[in-house]
């Protein structure tokens, strides 16, 4: 791997957090230090005061969303657009424009009205949690991490990197087992847990590891053959340098951040947004970087970048005449597969699954996604042997499957008619090892017509069907205020990815949780890449990652 791209810098912060740093400097951020405090979910706020709740400085109320101004230390409410008087403050005090939003410790300009990153602001809270780290099982602290009363007065800047890695050294002997190599915290960047956990899944899914690590996509050679200096894939690879350096000090994405934020600009915000949406906005960015540069595409037209080599698939879609049984058949790309946890109640006469309660499974939403669908009266379509519009059968089969299967659990209800969305929270159950035989188009076929023989385009005999789960991402909270968590799987053993914090976990933990993004790969590269990983730290130009066939 290269050295660090030397054309990149922080993104430059707004005009008054600059302005507000210029007169103030650091100060602020020393005397809020102490309020910081971590939610066993590893969550940071600040706390005002341990026995009573916030109230607004000016209305006493304690509804809504709080801001502490960085000036007057005054908390502030905001509860509408037409009561809020946090702005309102900003607004008749000059120079009072930056503040902390209590519940989740982020930066806050109300001139601007947007979150805004600091990187002297993320060390500050940063070093609030290490310092927790350092606590025994006593509730001493470690002598040796005892500072001056004069080093904490710059919120730990001065905790040289050699101390704090110590830390997080002997945080990681206190763990069961030596953590694997690659499995590192993402600091949130300010409600950046959609991007860190689809990251923490980049990052180890067995393809885009060995592509990246075995330096196939080189920074300082694109730099010299491409006049882009925001080049996302040059910026995935520096970070993939950087979680597999050996170091286990939470690594801050803030350049990724900002690269992403330059590629989908109507996501440039530090608002809270879809692991989902986010999963394949990466995907696509990708493949316009990469499908340019890559070797020239196959006999049958696949794009030979690394996102489609990794994720590409094939559905089939069969839509076949009620009335004499003609069908067509196309087929549409798809980087993974959405599925239905809302429609267990709408099974049509005649058509059963092989669930008797579909959204509570895996295999279920998998039996209702390829289970013939009647499309209704006002959706007939034009039959080719009638010459008119009929009533239709449509049917959906996988042709064919990717390297690495994602699916996508619609949790997420959005009603046009009644203009309101809701959150499905039951409960889904799904296996570990799981086998996509039944719903690939030649089954699904054979099926539907009496298990005849039929041929197909291409042999199927010698397509792997099998595939072992290596990352769940979970979705927990409300609609509009939750948190994503991912859960890796690396030599059998469960990891849990909570922005910056790791921590070993058992599968009943992951069982139980409430699943939105499944990563499968396929078995061969599961059990490969769990002989790859190892527990000890590498050098990166060292060539331990062999290419795997099929995946680079």
């Amino acid at each position: 791997m290269c050295s660090s791209n030397n054309l990149y810098k922080n993104p430059k912060p707004c005009k008054h957090l600059a302005d507000y740093k210029l007169k103030n400097g650091l100060c602020g951020y020393s005397l809020i230090q102490e309020c910081f405090r971590t939610t066993p979910y590893g969550r940071t706020t600040l706390e005002i005061s341990k026995s009573e709740i916030p109230r607004c400085n000016i209305c006493s109320g304690c509804h809504g969303r709080f801001y502490m101004c960085l000036i007057c230390s005054s908390v502030l409410c905001c509860w509408s657009p037409e009561s809020n008087h946090a702005h309102l403050h900003s607004q008749s005090q000059t120079g009072h424009e930056i503040s902390v939003d209590i519940e989740r410790a982020e930066l806050y300009c109300f001139v601007c009205c947007d979150q805004v990153y600091d990187p002297d602001f993320d060390n500050a809270v940063m070093c609030k949690h290490i310092m927790g780290f350092s606590r025994t099982e006593n509730g001493g602290v470690e002598s040796e991490l005892r500072l001056s009363k004069r080093r904490r007065s710059s919120f730990g800047m001065d905790l040289d990197s050699k101390n704090m890695k110590r830390l997080f050294f002997r945080r990681d002997q206190k763990s069961k087992s030596c953590f694997p190599l690659g499995l590192r915290g993402l600091n949130n960047l300010g409600s950046t847990c959609f991007m860190n956990s689809v990251l923490q899944v980049l990052l180890h899914a067995p393809p885009l590891r060995n592509y990246f690590l075995s330096d196939r996509h080189n920074r300082e050679i694109c730099r010299k053959m491409s006049s882009d200096r925001l080049c996302l894939p040059c910026d995935i690879d520096l970070m993939f340098s950087a979680v597999f350096s050996g170091d286990r000090t939470p690594y801050s994405p803030a350049q990724f951040l900002y690269s992403w934020w330059q590629h989908s600009e109507n996501l440039a915000t530090y608002e809270q947004h879809d692991a989902h949406e986010f999963f394949i906005s990466m995907l696509d960015r990708i493949h316009d970087k990469e499908g340019k540069e890559s070797l020239a595409p196959k006999d049958n037209g696949d794009c030979q970048c690394i996102a489609h080599r990794a994720f590409y698939g094939l559905l089939r879609s069969d839509v076949t005449c009620a009335s004499c049984g003609f069908t067509s058949t196309t087929h549409d790309p798809c980087m993974d597969i959405s599925l239905d946890l809302s429609s267990c109640n709408s099974n049509p006469k005649g058509l059963t699954s092989k669930s008797s309660k579909p959204n509570e499974s895996l295999g279920g939403c998998l039996d209702l996604f390829t289970r013939p669908e009647k499309l209704g009266s006002d959706q007939k379509l034009y039959c080719e042997n009638c010459q008119e519009k009929q009533d239709t059968l449509k049917q959906m089969s996988i042709k064919k499957l990717p390297l690495v299967l994602c699916f996508h659990i619609k949790r997420f209800e959005h009603s046009p008619t009644r203009k309101m969305s809701r959150k499905i929270d039951c409960h889904m159950q799904f296996p570990f090892s799981l086998d996509m035989k039944p719903y690939l188009a030649s089954s699904i076929v054979r099926e539907r017509y009496g298990n005849r023989i039929f041929s197909f385009d291409s042999d199927e005999s010698d397509i792997s069907t099998q595939f072992e789960i290596f990352a769940v991402v979970t979705h927990s909270g409300m609609l509009e205020s939750g948190h994503y968590v991912t859960y890796l799987r690396l030599r059998n053993q469960w990891y849990k990815c909570d922005d910056a914090w790791i921590t070993e976990v058992d599968e009943e933990v992951v069982r139980a949780s409430q699943c939105y993004l499944m990563y499968y790969v396929q078995k061969m590269l599961y059990h490969k890449s769990c002989e790859d990983v190892s527990c000890q730290p590498m050098s990166l130009r060292a060539d331990a990652f062999v290419p795997i066939a099929g995946c680079c």
